[in-house]
């Protein structure tokens, strides 16, 4: 047999081949005589790895015994009582603690309290059995509870967030007119740049792809209709939503997250303060006044990339895009476009403010609950643009 492992305070030792007779055999921790199993050096955690393997070659040729010799013994642990209740069982240990020979009152008490436990101990459930297609329902079943948890969870919050601010809306001594203002500055002003850009650029794109798909049509003065119409129903009104859900909705749940993690939001409670009319209400608020100006702003910046482009490219100058413009883009497309703004803008500050809330403590938990408010910002708002749009389709507006 190879040699046993043993750490450098153990002498090296090795296993005879012939098991005729257990008295021949060589063991570092084990020895059997006359139906005698006698245990002897130190059965503790420090020589686990060896008294292992020294049982499993043990319990492979050993011979039946009567008696067990704890004479010479010179340690004992919970980690060494547990192999010895594994070598005989522990119903078989406690009997046989009973007329032990060499065996003191406390290692005698730790050989009894381990073997009840392990006799005691429960065994491990069964594996669930998976299937690919059981897999596939479960996570389709787990995600549809998550979906309805947080509709449930986000109609709560506004159901709150409309209460606090019809009372806030009947005691003008409690306006936070400073906060507002703030809110405003931070929601609207500073992001007029991108929202312009953004629009311009896409505006341009639309007369591009008019002037190219057109032209094949000899209807190449139909861009005006198309950039008018675009941009007054769908596009300044959605892409201003999406860049206002990217960023303003996860500014939100950053700070108020930022506050959840500092318990300061906590503090506002212990001082008797409503969090809700104190945080959410003026961010709210602003963000109801800045979407629709900005979503006015993304109109007027599309349209004006588009005129440009058909300047150049089509030869159609300022006053005859003006004039097509006002004979044939009337100005119920404008209302229909200005009317989702309102809507969006309460969705995201809401969701923004919400995540923000959900936030547990940790830097991680900021990061996760900020993705999420932008990902259901962006997909609430793409999902009523749709709708808004087969409603008006069904109603001929």
């Amino acid at each position: 047999m190879p040699p046993a492992i043993a750490d450098k305070q153990q002498p090296v030792y090795f296993f005879t081949v012939d098991f005729v007779s257990m008295a021949q055999s060589s063991f570092h921790f084990l020895r059997y005589e006359n139906n005698t199993l006698f245990l002897q050096g130190e059965w503790v955690l420090a020589h686990y790895r060896q008294l292992c393997h020294e049982l499993a070659q043990f319990t492979q040729h050993a011979q039946k015994y009567e008696h067990i010799d704890f004479s010479s013994l010179e340690k004992l642990d919970t980690a060494g009582a547990e192999q010895l209740c594994l070598l005989m069982t522990p119903e078989h240990l406690e009997e046989q603690l009973d007329h032990a020979q060499g065996l003191s009152a406390e290692r005698a008490a730790l050989l009894r309290t381990v073997a009840h436990a392990l006799s005691t101990q429960e065994p491990p459930p069964p594996l669930p059995q998976h299937s690919a297609i059981g897999d596939f329902f479960v996570r389709i079943g787990e995600a549809t509870h998550r979906f309805w948890r947080q509709a449930i969870e986000l109609l709560a919050f506004i159901g709150l967030t409309l209460e606090t601010l019809f009372f806030n809306m009947l005691r003008p001594s409690q306006w936070r007119v400073t906060a507002i203002v703030a809110q405003v500055e931070e929601t609207a002003f500073n992001a007029v740049p991108i929202i312009a850009l953004l629009t311009f650029l896409v505006g341009a794109v639309i007369a591009f792809l008019g002037a190219t798909i057109l032209a094949d049509f000899g209807a190449t003065i139909y861009t005006v209709n198309l950039v008018g119409f675009s941009f007054l129903r769908e596009f300044a009104v959605l892409l201003t939503a999406i860049l206002m859900a990217g960023r303003t909705a996860s500014a939100f749940t950053a700070q108020i997250g930022s506050m959840k993690a500092n318990e300061e939001i906590d503090a506002l409670r212990a001082q008797g303060l409503n969090p809700l009319l104190i945080l959410v209400i003026p961010r709210v608020l602003a963000m109801l006044l800045a979407l629709p100006m900005l979503t006015f702003i993304g109109m007027i910046a599309g349209i004006f990339g588009g005129a440009l482009v058909s300047f150049w490219t089509l030869d159609i100058s300022p006053t005859m895009f003006i004039e097509i413009f006002k004979q044939d883009v009337s100005v119920r497309h404008f209302f229909l476009g200005m009317a989702k703004a309102p809507i969006f803008a309460f969705l995201i500050a809401v969701i923004g403010c919400l995540e923000g809330f959900k936030v547990t403590g940790s830097a991680q938990s900021v990061g996760e609950r900020t993705t999420a408010a932008v990902v259901h910002s962006i997909f609430i708002v793409i999902l009523l643009d749709a709708l808004a749009a087969l409603f008006y389709m069904e109603m001929g507006w």
